[in-house]
C-alpha cells in the first residue's frame, strides 16, 4: 500500500517508513547487511515526480506548415530530433539515478538512528505511522468518476432535495472529462479521495448507500441518497464483492444476540441510524443524514 503510493504523507515520513522496514528486515545497520532495491522501500512515483515535465511543442495550425514539418521529420531534421530525444532521455535517467542515490542515503541515515530497536518495535512503529492516515484499513481502487447524476423522486410526498455539504459537483456526461479518484472501501464507510490527498472529498456510511452494481463490465454505479455516481474501473467485480462483504457484516452487527430478546428500534427518533453502520464523526467527515440500504 505504501509502495503503491496509497498512503499520502510527506517524503520525510516515507523515508522513516523505509528505515523502519530495513530495521525490521536486517536489524541494526551494517555495511554487510543485504540492501533491498529502492523500489522495494520507497514509492517510485515520488522520485519520478521530482523530474521536470517534458516540454511539449505547440501544435502547428497551418496545414502547409504541418506538411513541411512532416517532410523534414523524415529526413536529416528527423534524425536530429531523434538524437535530441535520446540525449534528453539519458539526462532524465541520470537525474533519476541521482535522486535515487540521494533518497537511499537519507534512508540509511535514518536507519542508523534506529540502532537497538527490535524487530517487533520496528514493525509496531511502522504500523503506527501508517495508521495516522484516516483512510488506514480501507481498500483503495483507482477509478475515474464519470458522472454525478442527480436522481429526483418523491419521499413522503415531498420532492427529493439536492444533497448538501458535498464537494462533489453534479456533472453532465458531455461536460468535463472523467475525474481520477481513489475509491476507498472500509468496514464502516465508502470514501472518495483525490490521489495523494490525505483528506477525503466525501465519505458515505453504508446507511446512506441505497444501491450499487455494474452498469457494464467497466462501469460501476453507486447510488447515495439522491445521487448516482458512475465510475469507470477495471475492478467492477472486486468492488462489488467487497461492498457485499462489508454490508453483510454490518447487517450481522445489527442483529440481536441469541440470548437477548429482539427489540424494535424506537419510533420517536427517526433520524437515528443503526449502530455500527457509520463511523465516528471526525473533522474530515460530514455528519451522515438518514439513509437505508435496500438489497
Amino acid at each position: 500500500m505504501v509502495l503503491r503510493g496509497y498512503v499520502p504523507t510527506s517524503e520525510e515520513t516515507l523515508q522513516t517508513l523505509a528505515a523502519l522496514r530495513l530495521q525490521s528486515l536486517n536489524s541494526d545497520f551494517s555495511t554487510h547487511a543485504p540492501f533491498p532495491r529502492l523500489e522495494e522501500l520507497f514509492p517510485p512515483h515520488v522520485l519520478h515526480a521530482r523530474l521536470p515535465p517534458p516540454r511539449r511543442r505547440p501544435p502547428t495550425k497551418c496545414r502547409g506548415a504541418r506538411l513541411r514539418a512532416g517532410l523534414l521529420a523524415g529526413g536529416l531534421w528527423g534524425q536530429a530530433l531523434a538524437k535530441q530525444r535520446a540525449e534528453r532521455d539519458q539526462r532524465l535517467r541520470g537525474r533519476l539515478r541521482e535522486e535515487g542515490a540521494s533518497t537511499m542515503a537519507a534512508i540509511v541515515e535514518k536507519w542508523k538512528l534506529l540502532q537497538g530497536m527490535g524487530r517487533p518495535e520496528a514493525m509496531a512503529a511502522y504500523v503506527a505511522l501508517v495508521r495516522e492516515w484516516p483512510g488506514f484499513g480501507s481498500t483503495l481502487f483507482d477509478v475515474d468518476l464519470r458522472v454525478v447524476r442527480l436522481r429526483w423522486g418523491r419521499r413522503g410526498g415531498q420532492p427529493w432535495q439536492r444533497a448538501a455539504l458535498t464537494p462533489l459537483s453534479v456533472q453532465s456526461p458531455l461536460g468535463a472529462g472523467p475525474q481520477r479518484l481513489w475509491l476507498g472501501i472500509g468496514a464502516k464507510a465508502v470514501s472518495l479521495y483525490k490521489p495523494g490527498e490525505p483528506e477525503p472529498l466525501d465519505s458515505f456510511c453504508y446507511g446512506r448507500i441505497s444501491s450499487f452494481g455494474a452498469s457494464d463490465s467497466s462501469t460501476f454505479r453507486l447510488s447515495v441518497e439522491d445521487r448516482d455516481l458512475l465510475f469507470e474501473t477495471s475492478q467492477v467485480d472486486e468492488i462489488a464483492q467487497l461492498l457485499n462483504t462489508y454490508l453483510a457484516s454490518a447487517g450481522a452487527r445489527q442483529l440481536p444476540r441469541p440470548q437477548e430478546p429482539a427489540t424494535s428500534p424506537p419510533a420517536s427518533d427517526p433520524t437515528t441510524l443503526p449502530q455500527g453502520l457509520c463511523p465516528v464523526a471526525r473533522p474530515w467527515q460530514h455528519q451522515p443524514p438518514v439513509g437505508s440500504f435496500h438489497s
